[in-house]
């Protein structure tokens, strides 16, 4: 993409040179993960400037691994879509993934803690089946963190659908979940289990809603890889 390449005609050399520049793995992972609005690729990549966030997309789609599409009704407005050269690149994606959930020690990756990036993870990956065909509301609270930080709220609409919400969505709320953020992300990385971390979160509310909460919990797609046990 730039122009201090590898400089060499291996096609490895050359892929590493689009794909290893800073958040480009990342990004193609949350293209994968069914993202195309700017604004939910910035709510999957919180750290990315926007500025960064829009040379990338620039530097994806002059590679033709993404297209930009006008929104239909919306002037002005484009979604980015993975073309067959960057939907070839899922496989990629998911085996650096699973390398990583399989080698990378999970202290190290337990050091990186972001309450918004993992509620919108769980927000999308979310499994409605278990919960009643009606709205139901559950509120995450945790204890480790500034107020301005600790209160989420996922609504799951009787249709399946996800919102999140960082403010008072104004809805009964069924369950209330109160834990510490790094007991949150190890569940969600498939360290842990909410069975084995019992006495560390507190529920209040339905007792059916809390009993299913592995199964409703949207975990991290890479969980199901077991760790290498050093």
């Amino acid at each position: 993409m730039g122009q201090s390449g590898y400089k060499q005609f291996c096609p490895l050399a050359m892929a590493a040179e689009v794909l290893c520049t800073r958040w480009t793995m990342v990004l193609l992972r949350e293209f994968i993960a069914g993202s195309t609005r700017f604004n939910d690729l910035r709510r999957g990549v919180p750290k990315m400037s926007p500025s960064l966030l829009s040379k990338r997309l620039r530097e994806l789609e002059t590679c033709g691994i993404i297209e930009r599409r006008p929104v239909p009704h919306e002037p002005g407005v484009y979604d980015y879509h993975l073309t067959a050269s960057g939907r070839d690149l899922q496989s990629v994606v998911e085996s650096v993934g699973f390398w990583g959930q399989k080698w990378v020690e999970s202290r190290l990756s337990l050091q990186n803690l972001d309450p918004s990036l993992l509620m919108w993870d769980m927000r999308r990956n979310l499994n409605p089946e278990p919960l009643p065909k009606r709205r139901c509301v559950v509120q995450f609270l945790y204890s480790d963190l500034p107020s301005t930080k600790s209160h989420w709220w996922l609504v799951i609409e009787k249709d399946g659908e996800v919102d999140l919400c960082w403010s008072d969505p104004g809805f009964d709320v069924d369950l209330f979940i109160t834990t510490k953020l790094r007991t949150m992300t190890a569940i969600w990385m498939g360290v842990t289990t909410v069975a084995r971390e019992r006495d560390q979160i507190e529920f209040s509310g339905s007792k059916a809603i809390a009993g299913t909460m592995q199964v409703w919990l949207g975990l991290s797609p890479f969980a199901v890889q077991a760790k290498r046990v050093p």
